[in-house]
């Protein structure tokens, strides 16, 4: 009776791995960090969530057998790839243990950092995070990213964090949080900054890939890099506004040289069509830029504003209804209620459908209402 009890009061650790096309990585990173936990932090119970992204190789195959194994393992199929970030974010809400490590597939984040954070865990930090001080990556990406950290963090309206992806410990309270937040285009390194309690950082060096190849490219890194800079910088806009003032001045004042020039020597000054001719195409240049930039603010407006799933599933292994959080599925459930509603379905058959109470439904029938 009495190991049932001590048994009963073990703290569970969460350890969240989202993948894509790593066959190669796996089942071996599945046996690094569950040797580690066993090792490291044997008064803890454990679970190893994998989110596979539509993986095209045998990544869902070994999964399977992963699963079968070992219960504590669990794995979630999306229906398509979800992108970067959504995915990880995502698999992060399903865990059900008192602290959450998200961290990479392809043993760049070093499984030996998880004793690390978890003590630190235990003396009170709410989230204990990763911060590289090193990489053994391409040195030209890894500079990139510095420069790129180091500008968001000087234009940002919050204080972000330099050289951080992810990968770290999340109390429950705060992986509670991110459920509460229902953001349909997540980017956890600034929520993490903008929302997250006192933190703990632990400098590491990022290694390099065990095996395969990288799946990031100039697009998805792009893409990132836009990701953070629409949803916590107003600097595009406003570098627009101010140099759009700016441009006007100077080609005001180069307008009144001209004229004066003209005035004055009349028959001798001869200004020709070069000086409009480059103003022209520099003002293009410029607008251009600025509509790109504009565009960006709206696409990310326009996501949210569409609020769709984060994630679409298409199946689950090794998940029980107790281990299952009561929020899981409040963004597929909303979604299913709009649907309904767009096919002309009634508020009651809405609520018994999926499960949302009555004054959810009624909101939900409100919002569509105003959209038209």
């Amino acid at each position: 009776m009495k190991a049932t009890v001590e048994c009963d009061l073990k703290k569970k650790i969460s350890v969240m791995i989202p993948c894509y096309n790593e066959e190669e990585n796996v089942r071996q990173i599945c046996e690094a960090v569950r040797g580690i936990i066993k090792k490291d932090c044997p008064a803890y119970d454990y679970e190893i969530l994998f989110i596979d992204n539509k993986s095209h190789d045998r990544t869902r195959e070994i999964l399977r057998e992963l699963c079968r194994e070992d219960k504590n393992v669990k794995a979630i199929f999306n229906v398509t790839n979800f992108g970067q970030f959504k995915s990880p974010y995502y698999g992060l809400l399903q865990t059900t243990g008192d602290c959450t490590i998200g961290m990479c597939c392809d043993f760049q984040d070093p499984p030996e950092m998880i004793p690390k954070f978890v003590r630190e865990w235990e003396k009170g930090y709410k989230i204990v995070i990763g911060v590289k001080t090193k990489s053994k990556e391409n040195p030209l990406l890894y500079f990139m990213r510095g420069v790129y950290y180091k500008t968001i963090r000087k234009l940002s309206r919050c204080d972000q964090i330099e050289q951080f992806t992810g990968f770290g410990l999340y109390d429950k309270s705060f992986i509670q949080t991110l459920r509460e937040l229902r953001d349909p285009q997540p980017f956890i390194r600034g929520i993490v900054a903008e929302l997250g309690p006192e933190r703990r950082e632990i400098e590491y060096t990022q290694q390099k890939r065990r095996a395969g190849k990288t799946h990031n490219n100039f697009f998805s890194l792009y893409d990132g890099a836009m990701e953070g800079f629409t949803s916590y910088t107003k600097a595009g806009l406003r570098l627009a506004t101010f140099i759009g003032f700016i441009v006007a001045g100077f080609s005001f004042l180069i307008g009144i040289v001209y004229l004066i020039l003209k005035l004055l020597w009349w028959n001798d000054f001869s200004a020709g069509s070069a000086p409009a001719t480059i103003g022209q195409f520099f003002l293009g240049g410029i607008q251009l830029a600025f509509m790109g930039f504009l565009g960006e603010y709206v696409m990310a407006i326009n996501a949210r504003v569409m609020n769709r799933p984060l994630v679409v599933e298409e199946e689950r292994l090794n998940f029980t209804d107790s281990a299952i959080p009561e929020e899981k599925n409040i963004i597929e459930k909303i979604y299913s209620a709009r649907l309904m509603l767009r096919e002309g379905k009634g508020a009651e058959e809405i609520a018994a459908a999926t499960g949302l109470s009555r004054e959810q439904t009624a909101l939900i029938c409100e919002e569509e209402s105003k959209l038209g």
